[in-house]
């Protein structure tokens, strides 16, 4: 199965605060906030979402294709980097005049987070037509549109319309900044929609929509609940829940829904039942969650197995095993 990431490629600054954030907001001060945060520890790592969700398809021994824009800066390291991981890289613009997207993120002692993003180079992902891409793969059976410049989304939506290619709406926190006509657009005609549960009701809000027109428009409404788990809805009536897996330690929280896509969509290109699938996100998601950095972690073929089937049951790593190694 050719699946195409479409999305951000960043570069994290990731620092941690051994406070809390809710303990520095003042309630009748909240019209004029001024806040600084004097941080313990700085991490600069390798990110953006779909270079996130292409490291963890490659972990799992899939060969997905990154599809973004990126400055010089990109060349030196990170490319060899994904390469190196299972990610075909030729899928990546360079721009000539502005740097790699950076991410920066404080992340307090409850887990809470507070991040800014700088687009740089992103903005030229508008400029990326998808039919070459599917060319030179000979065929592509899923994109994914995740979280990039708003036209490039709209724009690769569309195309995947036009060429005929099934494809993954997730537009995760660009929904804050695009309006309810353009969200509509992104969301019609999804093969699966996949948010968080705050950018569920976000979406609907701008929208308009109900959750039942959200799945009169989609084939399956994915909702990420954090700890609590996920759940997946069908526009059959078919309702899955799934339970979070549980880490070993928690670092930081950074990626962490990139890491569940990841595993998601491997299990669909394994062709196993939503449930898995699912399953399969939660259990990346831990690894992600027990590093610091969204690049960090690896995926031992057998310690995974394991701690699939000491959560989800033997029957899950029995039906994961065929695909790994």
């Amino acid at each position: 199965m050719r699946i195409a990431v479409t999305g951000s490629i960043a570069t994290d600054y990731l620092m941690t605060f051994p406070g809390r954030f809710s303990e520095q907001l003042v309630a009748d001060q909240l019209d004029r906030v001024s806040l600084s945060f004097l941080v313990d520890e700085l991490e600069v790592r390798r990110g953006g979402v779909a270079a996130n969700i292409c490291f963890g398809l490659g972990q799992l021994g899939l060969e997905p294709i990154l599809v973004g824009a990126v400055g010089e800066d990109f060349n030196s390291d990170y490319r060899s980097w994904l390469r190196r991981h299972g990610v075909d890289t030729s899928g990546v613009h360079v721009s000539e005049l502005k740097h790699t997207a950076r991410f920066l993120c404080t992340t307090d002692q409850d887990q809470n987070q507070m991040a800014s993003f700088y687009t740089g180079a992103m903005e030229e992902a508008r400029f990326i037509e998808l039919e070459p891409i599917a060319e030179r793969a000979g065929q592509l059976d899923l994109v994914i549109v995740s979280p990039n410049d708003p036209e490039a989304m709209l724009r690769h939506t569309q195309e995947c319309r036009d060429l005929g290619i099934p494809f993954m709406a997730d537009p995760g926190q660009q929904l804050a900044r695009m309006a309810g006509d353009e969200i509509r657009e992104l969301v019609a005609d999804a093969s699966y929609l996949i948010t968080n549960d705050y950018e569920r009701a976000l979406l609907e809000s701008k929208t308009g929509w109900s959750s039942g027109e959200v799945l009169e428009r989609v084939g399956v409404r994915i909702t990420t609940l954090g700890p609590k788990g996920s759940v997946l809805d069908s526009a059959d009536g078919a309702l899955v829940e799934v339970p979070a897996a549980p880490e070993d330690r928690r670092a930081d929280p950074t990626g962490v829904g990139d890491a569940f896509r990841a595993g998601l969509i491997a299990g669909l290109a394994w062709q196993l039942d939503l449930a898995r699938c699912a399953q399969i996100g939660s259990m990346v998601a831990t690894y992600v969650l027990e590093h610091v950095g969204t690049q960090e972690y690896r995926i031992g073929d057998a310690e995974f197995l394991r701690r699939l089937a000491d959560t989800y049951g033997a029957e899950a790593a029995d039906d994961v095993r065929p695909h790994l190694g």
